[in-house]
């Protein structure tokens, strides 16, 4: 957190014109890795608008902010969603995983298909229900075939009805990350209960040529495996990146070092940085920053630990050399979420952890 908040200080404070561009671009390379990239996605070539879906879960997931209101919610850290690449009126998909990374673990795969109301038909009707499959497909060049396709899921729908319909594919997406040139697509087929063929089928889904809002889509929940411990150590300033130091006259300088360790604001925004093309929401955040003075004795206000108030007190009494007073730093941390279109102009959802400061102690 700490090198988090040295390269949020950089990025929002001004530097001397001499080599200004470059530290600030090593600011945002640095950046970059606390967010898990190595280069800031493209924007999309054309305005585009997030799946519903999507920014309901984000609205879920977190406060306007992007602040983690629901820590529970999300299995892993990551949810990505795929729309089809086929664009076919037949009920044959296909969604291209390649923006998925190889340290990712699959979690949970979706197929999420919007069903559209029934057609009108005349006479009275003889089926309530009819029985939805669906199928991955193994030869793309003969799915219908027994050996063409491997049977995935399978649910009862009554004939009545419109909205989202979910199946469950986890192990497909397992397969297909594994072996990318296995993915040859998905399938679906709607039968009577006996599990003869509907001519008009009984029950229709939005195809990928239908409305943006309804097209077919699939959501992966994964996890990158840089949840708490796991995370790296968040990157330190080089030298040359120091936080300039206030020209303020001395007394004000002064004041600051004697006001009590305290959170103070420290707002981030995306646009400013250049992320605002890629990033859907929040627009910002505010990180907050620790800063203050930790003097002998030490309050429970300060949220000292029993280490800092032995600390304080072996420097308020000069008791040993070189041990200087306890430091003013965050001692609780909030993770934030963002909603991104990846490289691919996939929609992303992704939990980082320790990135808002919650409050302030001595430590």
């Amino acid at each position: 957190m700490l090198g988090t908040v040295l390269l949020l200080l950089a990025l929002a404070r001004p530097v001397a014109p001499d080599g200004a561009a470059s530290q600030r671009a090593e600011a945002l390379r640095r950046l970059l890795e606390v967010f898990g990239m190595e280069d800031p996605p493209p924007p999309p070539a054309h305005v585009k608008q997030p799946p519903q879906y999507m920014v309901d879960l984000f609205n879920t997931v977190a406060n306007a902010d992007g602040v983690t209101k629901n820590p529970d919610i999300l299995e892993g850290n990551t949810v990505r969603s795929f729309l089809d690449k086929i664009h076919s009126d037949k009920m044959h998909f296909l969604f291209v995983l390649s923006s998925v990374a190889k340290n990712e673990k699959i979690l949970t795969a979706e197929l999420h298909l919007f069903r559209l109301w029934p057609r009108a038909t005349d006479g009275p009707k003889r089926h309530h229900f009819c029985q939805v499959s669906i199928y991955q497909v193994l030869d793309k060049s003969n799915p219908d075939s027994p050996q063409g396709k491997k049977l995935l899921a399978a649910r009862l729908l009554s004939l009545q009805g419109s909205g989202w319909e979910v199946f469950a594919i986890t192990q497909a997406v397992r397969d297909w990350t594994e072996d990318e040139s296995s993915n040859q697509g998905l399938l679906v087929l709607v039968h009577s209960l006996g599990g003869g063929p509907l001519d008009p089928p009984a029950v229709q889904f939005a195809s990928g040529r239908d409305h943006e809002s309804k097209k077919p889509m699939l959501v992966l929940f994964t996890d990158d495996g840089r949840r708490g411990a796991s995370l790296p150590p968040a990157p330190v300033l080089p030298a040359k990146m120091t936080v300039p130091k206030l020209n303020g006259p001395r007394s004000t300088r002064s004041l600051d070092r004697l006001q009590p360790c305290q959170r103070h604001p420290l707002s981030v925004d995306f646009e400013e940085i250049g992320w605002s093309g890629w990033i859907i929401s929040p627009r910002g955040y505010n990180a907050y920053h620790c800063k203050g003075a930790c003097p002998f004795p030490l309050g429970e206000n300060m949220r000292p630990t029993n280490h800092a108030t032995v600390q304080s007190i072996i420097n308020a009494l000069k008791l040993s050399e070189g041990v200087s007073s306890p430091c003013c730093v965050p001692d609780k941390l909030y993770s934030i979420n963002l909603l991104y279109f990846d490289d691919d102009e996939n929609v992303v959802l992704k939990q980082y952890d320790d990135m808002v400061a919650g409050s302030c102690g001595c430590h």
